[in-house]
């Protein structure tokens, strides 16, 4: 089990290694001249040759690669264009702020969406089984942010019970940060609510066929007792890879909720970063995004071996 999972982070390692290498190939590559657009009417030549040479650009981009890659390493992530601020002092508070959100709406995602999956999968065919059914594809259909609008204009605008901007800084307390940011982790709650939902209720239902199952039933146990010691244990592994995905996109697709709500995280942050060309800071962020992803992933992985002992032995 343990080769098979240094396996697993070694694919991960790698699979970071060539995000980092997108990232900033995407970044760099980008259409137009950098210098001429942070100099703007500035743009001599004389001037354009001096921030170039500042900036890096007058040397390969592989080079520019490396020294971008192993500052990163270190620790460094460099200095915003726009302010000359450290990239690292302005990105810790963001990334605080991105985080909370994620496991505000994760603690109350992951243990709603598998309760109620377990409980569609005993009622199959029900009444509750249909109608979360229904919730969950509307739930799916409707995009984050005309979710985040819609309870903007309802809980904001008309009845006046939470604020339209999750305003929030680093001296704002645990219940007012609570307070200031339930719609947005309402409106993501409701996005990761479904996928995780029907998973658990459709990986419950195909173990719920297995030949042990039915000699449970033919025992007479009670059918929420086959569910929930039987065959739910045997159902974990396809649940948490899908728990882990809707968690990684509660950090990485975070960036719509955030624009919606003006809430100071990274994503509102790339996002103003993008409009004024700061490229060191969106490859930071890109690069937080891409390791983030993928740690919960190997996470997913790893508890998916621990958890299913035929995974535990390489083949």
């Amino acid at each position: 089990m343990a080769l098979v999972i240094l396996q697993r982070i070694g694919l991960g390692l790698l699979t970071l290694l060539l995000a980092s290498l997108l990232i900033f190939a995407g970044v760099d590559f980008l259409p137009g001249d950098l210098a001429s657009h942070l100099l703007a009417n500035n743009a001599t030549p004389a001037n354009l040759a001096a921030l170039r040479l500042e900036l890096g650009l007058d040397r390969s981009w592989y080079v520019r690669y490396w020294e971008w890659l192993s500052h990163m390493l270190s620790g460094d992530f460099g200095h915003a264009l726009s302010n000359r601020r450290s990239i690292i002092e302005d990105l810790k508070p963001r990334a605080l702020n991105t985080f909370f959100l994620a496991a505000y709406a994760a603690v109350l995602a992951v243990p709603l969406a598998i309760v109620v999956g377990v409980v569609a999968a005993i009622r199959q065919n029900g009444i509750f089984d249909r109608f979360v059914n229904v919730i969950a594809l509307l739930s799916i259909s409707v995009p984050e942010f005309f979710t985040g609008y819609l309870l903007v204009m309802l809980f904001a605008v008309k009845f006046h019970i939470f604020p339209v901007l999750s305003n929030v800084t680093p001296n704002t307390g645990l219940l007012e940060r609570l307070y200031l940011t339930f719609l947005p982790m309402t409106t993501m709650v409701m996005v990761v609510v479904a996928h995780m939902m029907r998973m658990t209720r459709a990986s419950v239902l195909a173990v719920m066929a297995s030949p042990y199952i039915e000699m449970a039933v033919l025992k007479g146990l009670p059918k929420w007792r086959i569910v929930v010691e039987h065959a739910l244990p045997n159902a974990l592994a396809p649940i948490l890879n899908v728990v882990a995905l809707n968690l990684a996109y509660l950090v990485v697709g975070v960036v719509v909720v955030e624009v919606v709500f003006v809430y100071p995280g990274m994503g509102q942050w790339i996002i103003d970063s993008v409009s004024k060309k700061d490229l060191p800071v969106v490859q930071a962020c890109g690069i937080i995004f891409a390791a983030v992803f993928i740690s919960i992933n190997i996470l997913a992985d790893v508890l998916a071996i621990i958890s299913n002992p035929r995974l535990r032995h390489p083949r």
